[in-house]
C-alpha cells in the first residue's frame, strides 16, 4: 500500500514536469536521477545515480544538469505548485534561510571562501539561500538562488567560464529572499507569516519591503538593533527588553524539537510611533530556561490583534528549514552534487527540492489515507 503511494506520488510529480522537457531522453533520465536522490546510496553523484538506473558512464546524468534542454525555472515552478497543493494552508510560514555546500578548488561558480552557518566557521564554500513552506501538514523547500559575492560579479570572465551570462549581477542575500518571496506572490502561495534568522531580519529594508506589501513577519536580529518606542525615542533591543518586569515573561512552548519540548520564555513590547490601521509592531524576546543570560531578539509586524503565543509560535517554526536542509541532505543528496557550472547547480538543487516534496508529498497523503481509514472504520 505505501510502496503503492509512494510510486503513485512520483508519477504525479513527473508527468506534472515533463512539459518542461523538449526531448523523451532527458524526460525519462530525470525520472531516474530523482529515484536515484532518494535512494539508499551512500554517495549521489553522477556515477552512483548513472550505475543505479543502468547506466554504463555518468555522461547522460551529467548532460542532463549541464546541457539538457529543459525549463529548469519551470520545474521549480512546478515543485512549489505540488508542495502547495500537498502542503498549502492560508496559516503557512515561509522561512527564509542559507545553507553552505563545502567545495574545493575555484571554479565552481560562486565558490570562496565564506562564512558557512553548516560548518560554523568561514570555509571555501558555495551558498544557496532558500524558502521553505511550513504548513500542519508538513515543510518542504520552494525555491532557491546561489549567492554569487561580488568578487565573482566583478570579474566577467571568470563569470562566462562558470556559465553565468552578463546580465546577472550582484545581490545580497536578503535580495534574493526579496526575489523569492516576490515569486510566492505571484504565484499565490497561501501563507500568512514569513520568518528568518537575523542575517535577514537585521536588514531594514527587507523589513520595509515587506511591510509596503502588508506581509506579516517575525524575524530575528542582533542585540544592538536599535527600535523606535511608541513615544518615539530610539533604543537598543537588549536596553528595551531588559527593561521588561519580570513578571511579563511567559513560559510557552513552541513544539516538539530534537530533544523534547522546545520550551522557553517570552516577552514583548510594542514598538514604533504610530500603528497602520489594524496592524501592530513588537519587539519580542526569548530566554532560555536554564541559562536567562541567553536572549534572542525578534522585530515582528502582524495583525494588530496577534498575541505573544501567536508570535513565539512563528519565530518557533523557523526550526523546520532546518529540518528541510538536513532531510535535503540526508535523504534527498541536496549537497551530493558534482557540478560546478551555474546552470548545472541549479538544475541538481531543483530536482532534490523535488524529490524532498516527493516524501513530504507522499507523508502527508499516507496521513490523510490513516486518517481515512480511522474515519470510516
Amino acid at each position: 500500500m505505501v510502496l503503492d503511494l509512494v510510486a503513485a506520488e512520483l508519477e504525479a510529480l513527473h508527468e506534472r514536469i515533463s512539459g518542461r522537457f523538449t526531448r523523451s531522453e532527458p524526460r525519462s533520465r530525470v525520472r531516474e536521477y530523482v529515484t536515484g536522490l532518494v535512494a539508499g546510496l551512500e554517495r549521489k553523484n553522477g556515477w552512483t545515480l548513472a550505475e543505479r538506473a543502468g547506466e554504463i558512464s555518468p555522461d547522460g546524468m551529467q548532460r542532463l544538469l549541464r546541457r539538457a534542454d529543459w525549463d529548469v525555472d519551470g520545474v521549480r515552478d512546478d515543485v512549489r505548485d505540488y508542495v502547495v497543493e500537498r502542503l498549502g494552508d492560508p496559516a503557512g510560514v515561509l522561512i527564509v534561510d542559507d545553507t553552505g555546500f563545502l567545495k574545493k578548488g575555484t571554479r565552481s561558480a560562486g565558490v570562496q571562501r565564506q562564512y558557512s552557518g553548516t560548518a560554523g566557521r568561514i570555509e571555501n564554500c558555495q551558498i544557496g539561500v532558500f524558502l521553505a513552506y511550513a504548513s500542519g501538514a508538513g515543510h518542504a523547500l520552494i525555491d532557491r538562488e546561489l549567492y554569487l559575492p561580488e568578487s565573482w560579479t566583478s570579474d566577467r570572465d571568470r563569470c562566462r567560464a562558470a556559465g553565468i551570462t552578463d546580465d546577472i549581477e550582484f545581490a545580497t542575500k536578503p535580495r534574493l529572499a526579496q526575489h523569492m518571496i516576490a515569486r510566492a506572490l505571484d504565484a499565490n502561495v497561501p501563507f500568512s507569516w514569513v520568518t528568518a534568522d537575523e542575517a535577514y531580519g537585521q536588514v531594514k529594508y527587507l523589513r520595509v519591503w515587506l511591510e509596503e506589501r502588508d506581509i506579516s513577519y517575525v524575524l530575528a536580529t542582533r542585540c544592538n538593533d536599535d527600535v523606535f518606542t511608541p513615544d518615539g525615542r530610539a533604543g537598543r533591543v537588549d536596553e528595551m527588553i531588559a527593561a521588561v518586569p519580570a513578571k511579563q515573561w511567559r513560559r510557552i512552548s513552541v513544539g516538539d524539537g530534537a530533544h523534547g519540548r522546545r520550551e522557553y520564555s517570552w516577552v514583548r513590547v510594542p514598538i514604533r510611533i504610530a500603528w497602520a490601521p489594524g496592524r501592530g509592531h513588537w519587539l519580542l524576546a526569548r530566554r532560555s530556561l536554564s541559562d536567562p543570560t541567553e536572549i534572542a531578539y525578534y522585530i515582528c509586524a502582524g495583525p494588530r490583534r496577534t498575541t505573544l503565543t501567536e508570535l513565539a509560535t512563528i519565530a518557533g517554526s523557523r526550526w523546520r528549514v532546518e529540518e528541510c536542509f538536513q532531510q535535503a541532505k540526508n535523504e534527498a543528496g541536496l549537497d551530493h552534487y558534482q557540478v560546478r557550472t551555474y546552470r548545472a547547480w541549479y538544475a541538481h538543487i531543483t530536482l532534490s527540492m523535488l524529490a524532498l516534496a516527493w516524501l513530504a508529498g507522499t507523508k502527508t497523503e499516507a496521513i490523510k489515507g490513516e486518517s481515512g481509514s480511522k474515519i470510516r472504520a
